[in-house]
């Protein structure tokens, strides 16, 4: 039978979600969990990956197993008692044996969070900027990013991917509290691309690249037209959506 799992973890101290020879990730620690409460080898499927020291408020894995585990509570509670603190499992769930958490997902939605102040309990959770940019124009650039479907300027170098189109249906930046938060949901999204996303339009909210420049770096297709990555522990994997079906 195939299960999801749904989970959350601070990426801080991991490589990103995906298993890598000679770091540690998230699916690893997951995996071992697994394998320990099903007492033989269980592989995770994730719903993509996260750069290194990137988080998840919501993320979601499949895994199969043969044996039918009978008390989902129960199964649950034990596999938090062996993850670690940053790693917690909110539900497992049934699904169709061909349900795929990485394929048969609708959208994903990230959120980037910049704080303004020196704060020892979110250092780990938020990116610092010293001055506040210009929130209206930020949001007028990233509204230019529903105009276009390429985004290699955004793309990682070097980057595998068959394709850099993606549809962008939500992009928009809110005032929260001290901090300030960029949410962007799309069908897909290429390695960086958030990060280096919200580091350009911070280039426009500071002054250092007007709208039209913004619309230029999308239409050169070339990363080294856009910004400078943001930082990593500001950006969490937020939502990832299916198919109502899936679930039996």
């Amino acid at each position: 039978m195939r299960y999801f799992i749904q989970l959350s973890y601070d990426g801080t101290h991991y490589h990103g979600w995906q298993s890598q020879r000679n770091a540690r990730s998230v699916q690893d620690e997951v995996e071992k969990a697994l394998t320990t409460i099903q007492r033989t080898q269980v592989e995770v499927t994730g719903a993509g990956r996260t750069d290194t020291g990137v988080h998840a408020s919501f993320y979601i894995a499949h895994f199969d197993s043969d044996l039918v585990l009978w008390t989902l509570d129960s199964t649950l509670f034990r596999l938090n008692c062996l993850l670690p603190a940053d790693i917690a499992l909110q539900e497992i769930f049934a699904v169709r044996a061909d349900a795929h958490a990485r394929f048969d997902a609708l959208y994903r939605e990230y959120r980037y969070v910049i704080s303004f102040e020196k704060d020892p309990f979110t250092q780990h959770f938020a990116s610092r900027e010293n001055r506040k940019p210009d929130l209206q124009r930020m949001n007028e650039a990233a509204r230019i990013l529903f105009e276009y479907n390429d985004f290699t300027s955004f793309s990682k170098l070097g980057s595998d991917n068959k394709t850099n189109l993606c549809r962008i249906d939500k992009a928009v930046w809110t005032e929260e509290g001290k901090t300030i938060v960029f949410t962007i949901r799309a069908d897909r999204f290429l390695r960086n691309m958030v990060r280096a996303i919200v580091g350009t339009l911070l280039a426009v909210g500071q002054g250092k690249l007007s709208l039209e420049g913004f619309r230029g770096v999308i239409e050169s297709k070339d990363r080294g037209k856009a910004g400078a990555s943001a930082d990593a522990r500001g950006l969490f994997l937020a939502d990832v959506g299916y198919p109502d079906d899936l679930r039996i």
